[in-house]
C-alpha cells in the first residue's frame, strides 16, 4: 500500500505535475515543515520559437502553464486537507510579492529544498531533466512527507552561456549558493526593462518576458534534442 508521501506524489503527476519534490523548510518558514515543490516544462516548440525573441505565443504559453500549476498546487492542498493536514497551495491568486518582488516563501526556495534543482547564474531554477525551461509552484504543508536531499549550491560551473545571451547584460556570473543574494547573481531592473522593451517592440504587447537565457540553458538544449520528454502542445494543461 503507497504511503502519504507516494500518495501525494501520484495525485500531482495525475493533476499535470511532470516534476515534484518534498522539501523541508523549517528552518525558513515559520508555520509550515515542509514543501512540495512541482513543475511542469515549457513545450520544447515554445523554447526554439523564442530563441530569436519573445513571442505572443510565448505569452499565451506562459499564462496556461501558470493555470496549470495553480490547478496542480490547489489539488494538492484538497487532498492534504481530507487526510487532516494543514496545507497551502501557493497559487498566483494566493500569493502576493513585495515592491521588491520578493514573496513569503519563493517557489524557488521550496524547489531547491525539494531537490527539484539549483538556482542558475540565469537566475533561475535550472532541474537535470529541462533545464530552467520550466514553470514552478508550491504547495505548503504540516503533513510528514519523506522529504528529498537538497540542492544547496549552483551545478553550473564555469557555464556562462546564458550570462553571454543576456539581452540586457543583466547577469553577473555568479555561482548561487544559500548565502547568495539575488542581487548578487542578476540586476533585476536592468533585466524587466530589456524584457519589456523586447516584447513590445516584437510583439506590440506591454509586458516583461523574455526567456532568452532559459533557451540557451546547456541543460534545456538537452531536453530540445529529445533526451528528456514534456508536452509538444497544451492541450491538456489549457486554463479553463
Amino acid at each position: 500500500m503507497p504511503n502519504l508521501s507516494e500518495e501525494l506524489r501520484q495525485v500531482l503527476l495525475d493533476a499535470g505535475a511532470k516534476l515534484v519534490g518534498y522539501g523541508d523548510i523549517s528552518s525558513v518558514s515559520g508555520r509550515y515543515p515542509i514543501g512540495v515543490s512541482v513543475a511542469i516544462p515549457v513545450p520544447a516548440h515554445i523554447i526554439r520559437e523564442i530563441e530569436g525573441g519573445p513571442t505572443e505565443n510565448y505569452l499565451n504559453t506562459y499564462h496556461a502553464l501558470n493555470a496549470a500549476l495553480n490547478r496542480v498546487v490547489k489539488v494538492g492542498e484538497a487532498f492534504l486537507l481530507e487526510k487532516g493536514f494543514s496545507a497551502f497551495a501557493q497559487s498566483t491568486d494566493a500569493v502576493s510579492q513585495d515592491a521588491d518582488w520578493r514573496s513569503e516563501m519563493p517557489h524557488k526556495t521550496v524547489a531547491t529544498r525539494a531537490g527539484l534543482g539549483w538556482i542558475g547564474k540565469s537566475c533561475l531554477l535550472v532541474t537535470p531533466q529541462y533545464g530552467s525551461a520550466v514553470r514552478i509552484s508550491s504547495l505548503l504543508t504540516n503533513a510528514p512527507l519523506d522529504v528529498n536531499v537538497p540542492i544547496n549550491e549552483s551545478r553550473c560551473g564555469g557555464c556562462a552561456v546564458c550570462v553571454k545571451a543576456c539581452p540586457a547584460q543583466a547577469l553577473k556570473g555568479t555561482l548561487w549558493s544559500l548565502s547568495v543574494d539575488r542581487a548578487e547573481i542578476v540586476d533585476k531592473d536592468a533585466c524587466k526593462k530589456k524584457q519589456k522593451e523586447l516584447m513590445m517592440a516584437r510583439t506590440g504587447i506591454d509586458m516583461d518576458l523574455c526567456g532568452k537565457c532559459f533557451a540557451v540553458c546547456p541543460y534545456t538544449r538537452r531536453y530540445l534534442k529529445g533526451e528528456n520528454t514534456a508536452p509538444t502542445d497544451l492541450r491538456s494543461i489549457d486554463a479553463d
